[in-house]
């Protein structure tokens, strides 16, 4: 075997190596970014469901804005299922970050209870909760996901990602 041969074996190898290297970080990476969606996802059923309750409370309140509200609850949710299945897919992502800000601005027209009984106070202090820890969540799932694009975007892994089908993802 000729020394040319050698090196262009040794060459290949190299390169061989590094793509299997590449492959199995940007699935890591990308197994990171799903498990991150997946506590996003449990905060925000949790959430929705304390907003229905929440609502369900609020008595003398106008209908047409508990009406908006539970509409609301159900298009985020939908949204939600929608991206549960495609958590690095940047059209689902997007339409779960507009349903939410429907689902806020909703929220917002809603007047506060006033006379506020026990049963609404917990109601909303576990929903206050609720919105602190969806927004670590958040931003844990948005750090995973520039990590991820920071990586689907480096030159020479876009190689390997443009090959496999690894596409850049969308933060909430």
């Amino acid at each position: 075997m000729s020394s040319h041969a050698i090196v262009l074996g040794l060459l290949a190898a190299v390169l061989l190596f590094w793509a299997v290297g590449a492959y199995n970080r940007m699935v890591s990476l990308r197994n990171t970014l799903l498990r991150h969606f997946a506590a996003v996802d449990e905060q925000f059923r949790g959430r929705h469901a304390l907003l229905l309750q929440w609502a369900d409370t609020l008595i003398g309140a106008d209908a047409a804005l508990l009406d908006s509200l539970r509409a609301a609850c159900l298009q985020a949710e939908a949204a939600c299922t929608h991206a549960r299945s495609r958590a690095s897919n940047a059209g689902a992502l997007t339409s779960l970050r507009l349903a939410e800000e429907i689902l806020s601005q909703a929220r917002a027209r809603l007047p506060a209870p006033e006379g506020a009984d026990d049963a609404q106070a917990a109601l909303a202090a576990a929903l206050a909760e609720g919105d602190t820890t969806l927004a670590f969540a958040r931003r844990q799932f948005n750090e995973a996901v520039q990590g991820y694009n920071h990586a689907v975007g480096q030159f020479p892994t876009w190689v390997i990602a443009g090959m496999f089908g690894f596409r850049k993802a969308s933060t909430l």
